[in-house]
């Protein structure tokens, strides 16, 4: 395995339609699919960082992938957009040295019209969350019980959107009323449902290993023809989420994260948050790179090199 960051994607035998804070989107010769490649960049506080994190696009292909599936066994008619790793053979213009490029970093997936929300749910208080609650009880505007700590399991999980921002710009947290205007009364309610269902199932796989998923972030598309809301992007990886240690967890203080919590505490302890142009030294890089794997490891019950392995040819 390559121990040299991919921040960029070499890949010019397909158009790019677009290329995010992390996933380059191509388009194969079908017209209704895509092929999302996952990079080595990372971001923090809606800003790309210069340098990237060996292996990470890969750790978030093969996540998904596996939440794809388990999400997939445990909530019924479930729809989602992952067709299958890698491109598919109709993708035949793709050169032997793209494919092995593309291993383990690209998906297929359905090409379906996204929702421009960001769909949040929260199972434990903490990050800004935890801010808003202190000041007011709330939590993206929705009231919550008194007298809640630092990082303590909520009731129940809740969802609470942010729009979705151009690349660039910054997310903004907004109430379910507020999402219900953006993607209408006919999709919001059906978003809702989905999401908490979809945050319930991985939560509970996870904690049967050994990881608390303490909130995440889903998005959702729509399929114009048959009105099928469809899961979509990545799921429920150390990107999207907060993941916590099971066995270390502890209310009332923060937690050691299996995720991009240590690159934040860097930035912020270092004045750098939110500034641009910002490279992290390299025992920053493999102290994520080792929170990425570790994560891995521990809800898939093998190692990235096995996962690679495993992959059908």
């Amino acid at each position: 395995m390559s121990s040299q960051a991919l921040t960029t994607i070499p890949l010019t035998s397909l158009p790019r339609l677009s290329q995010g804070k992390v996933r380059d989107l191509f388009c194969p010769p079908d017209n209704r699919t895509l092929l999302f490649v996952t990079s080595d960049r990372i971001s923090a506080y809606d800003v790309i960082l210069k340098n990237g994190i060996p292996l990470k696009g890969v750790v978030l292909t093969l996540l998904s992938a596996k939440f794809f599936d388990v999400l997939s066994s445990r909530i019924p008619r479930l729809k989602h957009h992952f067709l299958s790793l890698g491109p598919s053979s109709a993708s035949g213009v793709i050169t032997l040295e793209e494919k092995r490029m593309l291993r383990g970093r690209s998906m297929t997936v359905r090409r379906l019209k996204i929702f421009p929300i960001e769909a949040i749910v929260r199972g434990y208080v903490t990050g800004s969350a935890w801010s808003e609650y202190e000041k007011s009880q709330t939590i993206h505007g929705i009231p919550q019980p008194p007298g809640l700590s630092r990082c303590q399991r909520l009731p129940e999980p809740i969802y609470t959107p942010s729009t979705k921002a151009e690349l660039g710009q910054k997310d903004v947290n907004i109430s379910p009323a507020e999402a219900k205007t953006i993607v209408g009364d006919k999709y919001a309610s059906r978003i809702e449902d989905l999401v908490l269902a979809c945050y319930k199932a991985g939560a509970a796989y996870a904690e049967e290993r050994g990881i608390i998923i303490a909130d995440t972030k889903f998005e959702l598309g729509i399929d114009e023809e048959t009105d099928d809301v469809y899961l979509v992007d990545e799921v429920l990886t150390p990107d999207s989420s907060r993941f916590w240690s099971k066995s270390d967890y502890q209310v009332g203080r923060e937690q050691d994260s299996f995720d991009k919590q240590v690159l934040r505490n860097w930035l912020t302890s270092n004045g750098l948050k939110g500034k641009p142009d910002v490279q992290m030294p390299p025992e920053v890089v493999e102290k994520v790179k080792a929170r990425y794997l570790e994560v891995y490891r521990r809800l898939t019950g093998e190692t990235l090199e096995e996962g690679l392995e495993n992959m059908a040819e």
